[in-house]
C-alpha cells in the first residue's frame, strides 16, 4: 500500500510539475530508499504516526526516527501528506505538521529549519489560537492550535541513497 501510494504521488508530482495537472496513471517506482513503513515522494520519506502526542513530543519521536515533523513546501506535498493521513486513518480529523511560531509570535518556522515558502491556513492566515500548526484532514488546510494538544502527526526524513 505505501509503495503504491508513493509510486502514485511520485508520478503525479512529476506530471503535475510538468503539466500543471494531476495524472491518474500509476507507474511503479524502483529502488525505494525509505525504511519499511515509510512512503517516498521525491527525495524524502514520510510516515504517519497515529499515536497522539503533544507537538514537542511528536517532534522528539520524529527526531528519534531520523527526521522532523513534516515541512510542506507546495500544493502537491500538502495533498500527498493529506492522502497519507487519510489512507492510514480515516477517523482522524487533524494531525501535527512541523510549523510553529513558538519562538516569536507570528514568525513561523519549520522544525527542520527549511524556509517557510508555502502556507495554506484555514481562512488565509493564522488566527493566533496557538503556536503550533495542525493539518485539518477534512480539507488539508492548516490551523494554529495550542502546542499541548495531543494529535497524531507526520514525520519526514531524507531518503537514503543506495
Amino acid at each position: 500500500m505505501a509503495f503504491t501510494l508513493g509510486s502514485l504521488f511520485l508520478l503525479c508530482g512529476i506530471s503535475g510539475l510538468l503539466t500543471g495537472a494531476w495524472s491518474a496513471k500509476i507507474v511503479p517506482v524502483k529502488g525505494n530508499s525509505c525504511p519499511k513503513g515509510w512512503t517516498q515522494l521525491d527525495c524524502f520519506c514520510y510516515i504517519y504516526e497515529p499515536e497522539t502526542r503533544t507537538f514537542a513530543d511528536a517532534e522528539s519521536v520524529c527526531n528519534i526516527l531520523g527526521g522532523n515533523l513534516v515541512s510542506i513546501h507546495n500544493d502537491l506535498e500538502n495533498a500527498f501528506v493529506l492522502e497519507l493521513i487519510r489512507a492510514a486513518d480515516d477517523t482522524t480529523s487533524e494531525a501535527w505538521i512541523g510549523l510553529n511560531d513558538a519562538v516569536l509570535n507570528t514568525d513561523f518556522m519549520w522544525t527542520d529549519g527549511s524556509d517557510v515558502d508555502f502556507t495554506i491556513f484555514d481562512g488565509g492566515a493564522a488566527d493566533d489560537d496557538g503556536n503550533c500548526v495542525e493539518m485539518e484532514t477534512s480539507d488539508g488546510e492548516w490551523d494554529d492550535v495550542d502546542c499541548t494538544t495531543e494529535l497524531s502527526y507526520v514525520c519526514i526524513r531524507e531518503a537514503s541513497l543506495h
